[in-house]
Order: structure tokens, then sequence, then C-alpha cells
């Protein structure tokens, strides 16, 4: 399996996801100029990445540029055929705008900045433990309107929720104020994700949390 990171203006975490898919995970990884449109060399076995940052300074919205880099016309067809696409962060709401997931990603219910380890647990699983997995981002409450939501609960949709660190989903373990206490979907396809926690900074023993590496195989069935 393939990675390919795009880089756009303002990404600050491509380094980071091409490190932790590179070196931490032994995954084969290939940089992608957003300006670029050449994507041939994966097929629908390989998965483009979105990373984290703020793509263009994050003007107008978190992401609502980037969607119009050549390169993300590419990605947008290349999800359409069932390829692979993961959006972590700003990534997410580039996937958002580009209308490759549902609902949108709004300023944190306290109107603040949150950088932070978090806890987060599958969607649909119950118990298990949680995993920790770190969080930085200004606009990452998740929000979508009741039909929306009704269909994501419906269709299993919601990949990862906000949890303490008990695997209780509830408020004080929501960083955000995201609905339902949402922090990760897919579409009713299963080869988009989004996220909003990083879970690239979580591969390293150096970091002393390897918790990212159970996100990646729990996606992407990685061994």
């Amino acid at each position: 399996m393939k990675f390919g990171v795009v880089i756009f203006p303002g990404s600050n975490c491509d380094r980071d996801m091409i490190e932790s898919l590179r070196n931490d995970l032994g995954q084969e990884v290939i940089e992608l100029w957003h300006k670029d449109k050449d994507i041939s060399m994966f097929t629908t076995d390989d998965c483009i990445v979105l990373p984290g940052g703020f793509s263009f300074g994050d003007y107008l919205r978190c992401g609502a540029i980037a969607k119009f880099s050549p390169m993300m016309q590419s990605v947008i067809e290349f999800a359409n055929k069932g390829g692979k696409v993961l959006g972590v962060c700003n990534g997410f709401q580039i996937l958002c705008e580009s209308g490759l997931l549902p609902g949108i990603l709004l300023r944190n219910e306290k109107q603040q900045f949150a950088c932070k380890n978090v806890f987060i647990k599958e969607g649909a699983a119950e118990g298990g433990s949680p995993l920790k997995v770190p969080v930085a981002h200004g606009e990452g409450r998740y929000f979508a309107d009741p039909k929306v939501l009704e269909e994501l609960e419906m269709h299993r949709q919601i990949i990862y929720r906000y949890c303490d660190e008990n695997g209780h989903i509830n408020a004080a373990g929501n960083p955000n104020g995201a609905i339902h206490n949402i922090a990760g979907i897919c579409n009713k396809e299963r080869n988009v994700f989004g996220m909003m926690p990083h879970p690239e900074r979580a591969t390293s023993p150096l970091l002393g949390n390897e918790d990212g590496k159970k996100v990646f195989c729990h996606l992407f069935q990685l061994n």
C-alpha cells in the first residue's frame, strides 16, 4: 500500500505525517505538491492523505481555498473511483469543504485553540480501552443538520468519538463541543475518512505514545 501526502501552502503537519507513515509504520510515501495533478502512480488500494496545518492561511474558511487546488480535483476523482483518502485536522476541513464528507467544522465552542492530548474511541465500539491522541485546532467543532446526523448514525459512519480517559462518551471528554462527540467520520462507501485528532503525532516510542498506530491499523488494516 502506498500513501501520497498532499502539501499545501500553509501545511505544517505534512512532515509529521510523512515521518510517521514512512519511518514508524514502514509504508511507502510519495509527496504531492498541491499544484500538480498527476496521481496515476496510485491505485484504489492506495491512500491519499491531506495533512493538518493552515492551508492558504485559513482565509475565508478553513479548507475553502485548498479545495480548488489542481491536486484536489484529482483527489476528488480518485475518491469517487473508490480510492482511499484520509484527511486529518485541516485535511478533514478540506474534505468537508470539497463535499467528500458531509457536515462542517466550526469554531471551537469556547472560542479557544485546543492543543492537548484527548481520548477517542471507535464510534460504535462498546467497552475497550480509549486511545490517547493529540489535537491542535481552533475550528474543530463538527456540526451537521439532524438529517445528516441520523444518516451518519444509521450507516455507522462515525469512526471516532471523543471520550474521557475511562472511555465514557461525555462532555468532559469533548475538547471543542463537537455534536454527538464526533471526532471523525467516513463516507457511506467507507473509503474517505476525516478526523480532527492527529494520529501521526502518536506513533513513535520516542514520544511515549503509539496509540496513533492503532488508528492507522483500524482504518487501513496495516500490519
